[in-house]
C-alpha cells in the first residue's frame, strides 16, 4: 500500500533528468556547486525544483553539503542532493573553493557530454579525450528537475544528502548498469546515449528514494515515515488512490481502525498536516497534472478530484496556486520545460 502511495507522488511530480558532464579532478582539487536554485534556469529551464547528483566512475573524493561533515565516496557510489544545497566535492575533506562554479561554464551551445577538468579550484572545459593521469577522480554529474507546486510532500521528507554505495544492491542490478553506462567512454557517447542516460537518471532517483524508504528505522518521522506507519500509511493510501471520494476524518478513521482523535494526532505527528488539509493538497496536485496533461474540461477534472461544484474547485485551486484552473493550464503550456 505504501509503495503505491509513493509511486503516485513520484509520477505526479514529473521527474526529468538533463545536462550530463564529466568532472575530472587532479589532486589537489575542489569544486563548489552553488545552490541549484541559482542555476536552475541554465540547466533545466522551466523546472520548479532542481536536484544535483554525481556518480563516481573512477577513484574517490569527498562530498558534502556546505557546513556539514563531508563523506568519502568511492568508485561506483551515487550521490544525490535532493534539496539542491550548495555542496563541495574535493580530493581531501574540508576544502573550500574561492567561489562556486559559474553556471556560464555550461553554455547551451556546447551541449552534453562535455568534460570539466579541475586542478586546485579552477574548473576548465576541456576536450573529452583529456586524460588527467591515473591518479585522477572522475565523476559524471547531472541534474534532475521536478514539480513542487501545488503540492509535493516528498522533497521535504528526504535528507539533504542521499548516498547509494556500490554493492549495496545486486552487483548485476540495473543501478550497477547505470554506473557502468555513465562511465562508458568517459564523455564519448553514441547517438541516443544522452537520452538513455537522462531516462536512467530519473529511474535512478526513483530507486534511491525507494531504497531510502526501505532502510528507514521504524521510529522515523516525516511523510516517508508516515508511509511505513500502519495507520497513517493506510490513510495516505486511501486518499491518494481515491481523491474523488467524499472523505471525512470519521470515514478515514473507520477505514484505518483508529478513533477520530487518534488518527488526527498520529497523522499530524508524521505529516505536519491534518488529514483533510493533506487531502486538499493532494487533490490540487492531481488536478494540476490533469490540467497540464489532458484536454479534459474543468468540470470533469473537478469531479475526478472530489469536487461536485466547479466553483468550489476553482476557489480551492486558486487558493493553492494563485491561479484559476484555466489560467494554470495556459501558464503550464506556455512554460512547459523543453529538453535540457
Amino acid at each position: 500500500m505504501e509503495q503505491d502511495t509513493l509511486s503516485e507522488v513520484l509520477r505526479s511530480i514529473r521527474l526529468r533528468g538533463t545536462v550530463f558532464f564529466h568532472l575530472q579532478g587532479r589532486a589537489p582539487w575542489v569544486v563548489e556547486s552553488p545552490p541549484t536554485s541559482e542555476i536552475a534556469s541554465a540547466v533545466i529551464p522551466g523546472a520548479e525544483h532542481v536536484m544535483a547528483y554525481h556518480v563516481v566512475t573512477r577513484g574517490s573524493c569527498w562530498v558534502g553539503v556546505v557546513g556539514e561533515q563531508p563523506v568519502l565516496v568511492r568508485e561506483g557510489d551515487i550521490v544525490v542532493f535532493p534539496h539542491g544545497d550548495r555542496h563541495v566535492l574535493s580530493s581531501t575533506p574540508h576544502m573550500r573553493a574561492r567561489q562556486a562554479v559559474d553556471p556560464n561554464l555550461f553554455p547551451a551551445r556546447i551541449g552534453p557530454p562535455f568534460f570539466v577538468d579541475v586542478h586546485g579550484d579552477q574548473p576548465t572545459l576541456v576536450a573529452p579525450e583529456a586524460d588527467g593521469g591515473s591518479g585522477r577522480a572522475v565523476l559524471v554529474c547531472g541534474f534532475l528537475g521536478c514539480d513542487v507546486r501545488p503540492f509535493n510532500p516528498l522533497i521535504a521528507s528526504l535528507p539533504r544528502l542521499l548516498i547509494e554505495r556500490a554493492g549495496q544492491g545486486s552487483p548485476e542490478g540495473w543501478l550497477a548498469q547505470f554506473v557502468r553506462s555513465c562511465g562508458a567512454g568517459e564523455g564519448k557517447l553514441r547517438p541516443g546515449d544522452g537520452a538513455v542516460l537522462e531516462r536512467m537518471s530519473e529511474m535512478m532517483v526513483l530507486d534511491l528514494v525507494r531504497r531510502h524508504l526501505e532502510r528507514l528505522p521504524e521510529t522515523q518521522g516525516g511523510w516517508l515515515g508516515g508511509l511505513r506507519d500502519r495507520f497513517v500509511g493506510r490513510a495516505l493510501a486511501l486518499m491518494h488512490a481515491h481523491p474523488d471520494r467524499a472523505w471525512t476524518i470519521d470515514r478515514l478513521a473507520d477505514e484505518t481502525g483508529l478513533s477520530r482523535s487518534a488518527l488526527h494526532e498520529r497523522f499530524v505527528q508524521f505529516t505536519g498536516q491534518a488529514p483533510m488539509q493533506y487531502l486538499a493538497g493532494w487533490r490540487m496536485q492531481r488536478a494540476s497534472g490533469l490540467l497540464r496533461q489532458s484536454d479534459a474540461d474543468v468540470t470533469s477534472i473537478a469531479l475526478e478530484v472530489g469536487y461536485e461544484s466547479v466553483a468550489a474547485f476553482s476557489r480551492a485551486f486558486k487558493r493553492a496556486t494563485g491561479l484559476a484552473p484555466t489560467a494554470w493550464r495556459k501558464d503550464a503550456a506556455a512554460n512547459r520545460p523543453g529538453p535540457g
